[in-house]
């Protein structure tokens, strides 16, 4: 059937398949998603590095004598870990974990750590989803994270509740790496809904997701920009996972099976179905994006810090680099932030910016984000993403007077609109049209 006029017909579009998807995947260099962001600046970045380290700090059994600190050491102090809890403790729902009261940068910490390819509950709870599983306030969420998450939160919201009251003006952040990245941004998700327990304002909690799994759909991964933000480095595969993780594991013994069906789907695929299917996950939130190598270039570059909240173009295709897996490791991301850090504190000392100059730039860099992120949230209804709105206001900067319950939101502003449209119309049939005696609509007559 497939030589009709001497033509090869499926063996063609087969092979065209292929060479697309091959084309497209050798010559794809991970700059090209990032190259139209806007570069992140020293104080929005200075955290970073700082919490990679204390991530990698929930990684030593023994923090007094530790055995794998990086240069210059975690930077913590021993004393102010108020608990922590490893594999026995969690009972392989979730990975080890951290709370820390950092008196020096006003924060309460709760640190995750990430996937360990030793045990198999971690894998359990990765692979624990399938397409559209879990629901979640009007988009959808990896189940096996949302449960490791709610897990979490239901076994330390009173203590994070205690720390709190202790320390009204401290800010309570959730970090986490890999596996822990996706943990901690659907944690905070469950935070922001649950503020009555915890007795905090949404504009004190904030999330760093370092590498983090694909975990949310784009409509939450926009909505929650304000609060949550990824970091990922250069190549690095996890984040760009669009392949279910399942399958993957699955064909292993039938990999070319597996890699045949990824060229069709990939080349017959378009990028308006993939944004309109509400099921697809997606990295969490705002993203920066460390840049570090060139294409067809050899060896490391200084670091170059990349951020935007994107709509389309969000880290939708891995990139076929010998360096993917080496980029998803916590010691080479805190190694590079840190450089990236200390070059833009260098360019700042060069430019000698005075303390009231700082002050407005950081005043300035709150308004930048705060309408980059009512562009995305616009740009996301232009495209018609499943279930995505404009909010009022920009959480992470000023107080949102309204419930967190952003299905509920989506739902009355949706209703809303309908009734605003409903009347508006209605009010034009008004002035067009009067209603005769029989009931019938007739024009209305206009006196000259």
């Amino acid at each position: 059937m497939s030589f009709i006029c001497g033509l090869p017909i499926l063996e063609c579009v087969y092979c065209l398949a292929c060479a697309r998807w091959a084309w497209k995947k050798c010559l794809y260099t991970a700059g090209y998603e990032s190259e139209h962001w806007g570069l992140a600046t020293a104080e929005e970045f200075e955290s970073v590095p700082r919490i990679c380290r204390v991530i990698l700090a929930v990684y030593e059994e023994d923090i007094r004598n530790p055995q794998w600190a990086p240069q210059g050491g975690y930077g913590i102090n021993p004393d102010w870990i108020i608990l922590r809890k490893d594999y026995g403790d969690n009972q392989g729902r979730v990975t080890p974990y951290m709370i820390y009261l950092d008196h020096d940068h006003a924060e309460i910490i709760l640190a995750v750590s990430g996937l360990n390819l030793a045990k198999e509950s971690d894998y359990a709870v990765l692979l624990d989803n399938k397409l559209g599983q879990t629901e979640f306030h009007g988009g959808y969420v990896h189940n096996g994270l949302l449960k490791a998450a709610a897990w979490v939160f239901d076994a330390e919201y009173e203590v994070l509740r205690e720390l709190v009251a202790a320390n009204p003006s401290y800010m309570l952040s959730f970090i986490g790496h890999s596996l822990g990245a996706g943990v901690v941004a659907l944690l905070t998700m469950l935070a922001l809904h649950n503020r009555d327990k915890l007795g905090i304002q949404r504009n004190k909690i904030r999330c760093y997701a370092i590498a983090p799994a694909r975990c949310m759909s784009l409509n939450l991964a926009v909505r929650y920009a304000d609060v949550i933000n990824s970091v990922v480095l250069q190549d690095d595969f996890l984040p760009r996972a669009t392949t279910a993780l399942d399958d993957v594991f699955k064909s292993l013994l039938c990999w070319p099976c597996l890699l045949c069906l990824m060229c069709l789907k990939d080349t017959c695929t378009l990028e308006e179905k993939k944004l309109r299917d509400p099921r697809r996950l997606y990295a969490p939130g705002r993203l920066y994006h460390i840049v570090e190598r060139k294409p067809f270039r050899f060896g490391r570059f200084p670091p170059v810090v990349r951020t935007a909240v994107p709509v389309d173009g969000r880290f939708d295709h891995i990139v076929l680099s010998c360096n993917a897996t080496s980029d998803h490791a916590i010691l080479w991301i805190e190694r590079e932030s840190q450089w990236a850090l200390d070059l833009m504190l260098e360019k700042d000392r060069h430019m000698e910016i005075p303390a009231e100059q700082r002050m407005e730039r950081q005043e300035s860099l709150a308004r930048e984000h705060s309408e980059e992120y009512r562009a995305a949230l616009q740009r996301a209804v232009a495209l018609d993403i499943p279930q995505a709105y404009s909010p009022s206001s920009y959480g992470t900067f000023h107080e949102m007077d309204a419930g967190e319950d952003s299905g509920r939101s989506s739902g009355k502003s949706s209703s809303l609109s309908s009734k605003k449209r409903t009347e508006s119309w209605n009010e034009f049939v008004g002035r067009l049209f009067d209603v005769d005696d029989s009931g019938h609509m007739v024009f209305k007559k206009t006196s000259l």
